[in-house]
């Protein structure tokens, strides 16, 4: 009968059971729990567990080290040797890996690495609940409805290497998104958080805001597409900046394909973005924002090694006062294009001195300008310019003289975010956003709102 062992004994027994020339083990254990609503009434929640061992088996060749990889879900004892012997096949079967280094040594074991993994459940939400069962009573009198969901999950992961490397990281994240909608549908609205816990959202103060946002909607102004002067929220600044953090590697840009790459050849590192004093940065270690301090690569990439596997972050500036810093890139990509070693991180911040809040910036508004809620379907069309389509969603307004008029139409946009960066006129506070588009991906971002001059709202879209 098969016994399941806890993380670390799999990944020792499955670096035992490994012959070759070198091996790396990440045992992922996660339990997840969620509670959905609709109408102003909770209608399922749940908890979940899983497992997930991913192995990678590396072979020397006369040609140069290839590396196998093969992931399992809920392995057991007795699927550890079948799963490192597919590793082991897939490895011989490969050709020599263009990435090849040697696996990371010398770094101490985590304190806990032999201790259970953390885990999640219902309790997370004791003290959200009640409160949101407040804001449904405070919608439901109010005339709105509301439809949503909040999930949590933690996530500990066990990296085991045949160099000796030892290293745990437990990542709790959650996410809650809230949609208040006109008991007719005409009029939605949303807002959305990210948190490590629940203990810092507020279902009141959404609720208000959503109130709020659908007051707005009760005036309709149509407008036509045109160059907009245009307030980006913390939200839809971060789905565009974490697009452009994915679209940042240093060997593409090398290579003449992004918009990173300096015509006539070489990287545009050393050159200015942005007149603002604009700063964007990762750091494992940065308050609410923690993530995982060394490197965790399933598989390899324009982006990632798995030969990088336990190498430590650190706290890095990929844009410092408006100046390009850092491309990303793995220990092989930096040898390739002479710049520093710089893996990618799971956070993402954007520092631009300002103190106002978005509602401050409305009010500080002179003229006509729009405010959006969020973005959302945002697709590539141009990786030589960064050139990004998508569309406005649940909510423009049309900004007055510091006033909120209505609510607008939405758009199609095409901007790209470099370029939106080279115009912003002013940037906000920062704050931690929950980024709608890519928030099943990427959660820990903290942004300003930015106010940009001339937003391209290319085409009016009739979506809602």
């Amino acid at each position: 009968m098969s016994r399941v062992s806890k993380p670390y004994e799999i990944v020792e027994r499955a670096l035992e059971l490994s012959g070759a020339d070198g091996c790396v083990v990440i045992a992922e254990e996660n339990s997840s729990a969620n509670l959905r609503w609709a109408g102003n009434a909770l209608t399922t929640n749940g908890v979940t567990r899983g497992r997930t061992l991913t192995v990678i088996a590396t072979v020397d060749g006369a040609e140069g080290t290839a590396s196998g990889v093969v992931s399992r879900s809920a392995v057991t004892t007795d699927d550890l040797e079948p799963l490192v012997r597919a590793a082991e096949a897939a490895a011989r079967g490969a050709g020599p890996a263009e990435d090849a280094q040697p696996l990371v040594s010398g770094l101490p074991e985590s304190a806990d690495f032999t201790e259970a993994p953390a885990e999640t459940g219902s309790g997370v939400f004791d003290g959200f609940a009640p409160a949101l069962g407040d804001a449904f009573a405070r919608a439901r009198s109010g005339g709105r409805e509301l439809y949503g969901f909040a999930h949590h999950q933690l996530s500990s992961t066990y990296l085991g290497t045949s160099a000796g490397l030892r290293l745990r990281h437990d990542q709790p994240n959650g996410t809650l998104e809230l949609n208040a909608k006109s008991p007719d549908r005409t009029r939605s609205a949303w807002a959305g958080r990210a948190t490590r816990d629940f203990e810092d959202v507020d279902p009141a103060a959404l609720d208000a805001e959503l109130a709020q946002r659908l007051g707005w909607a009760e005036r309709r102004i149509e407008l036509p597409a045109g160059r907009y002067e245009t307030l980006l929220p913390p939200t839809a600044v971060a789905d565009l900046l974490i697009y452009q953090y994915w679209s940042a590697g240093a060997r593409d840009a090398a290579e003449g394909r992004t918009v990173f790459s300096r015509p006539g050849g070489g990287t545009r590192v050393g050159e200015t973005l942005s007149q603002l004093p604009l700063t964007l940065r990762s750091d494992p270690h940065a308050p609410g924002l923690e993530s995982a301090p060394f490197v965790i690569a399933h598989a390899s990439g324009d982006g990632s090694s798995v030969f990088d596997n336990g190498l430590p972050l650190a706290p890095t500036d990929w844009i410092a006062g408006g100046r390009l810093e850092r491309l990303t890139t793995t220990r092989h990509s930096a040898g390739l294009t002479g710049l520093p070693v710089a893996p990618s991180m799971d956070n993402l911040v954007l520092d631009g001195g300002g103190e106002r809040s978005l509602e401050e910036m409305v009010a500080a508004t002179a003229g006509r300008a729009l405010l959006l809620t969020c973005l959302w379907y945002i697709r590539e069309v141009d990786p030589a310019t960064l050139l990004l389509t998508g569309l406005t969603r649940d909510g423009v307004y049309l900004v007055e003289d510091g006033e909120v008029l209505g609510e607008v139409n939405n758009f199609r946009f095409n901007e790209s975010p470099v370029g939106l960066l080279a115009r912003a006129s002013e940037a906000g506070r920062t704050e931690k956003t929950l980024p709608r588009e890519w928030g099943d991906y990427f959660t820990r971002a903290a942004m300003p709102a930015l106010r940009i001059p001339d937003f391209h709202m290319s085409s009016v879209s009739r979506g809602v």
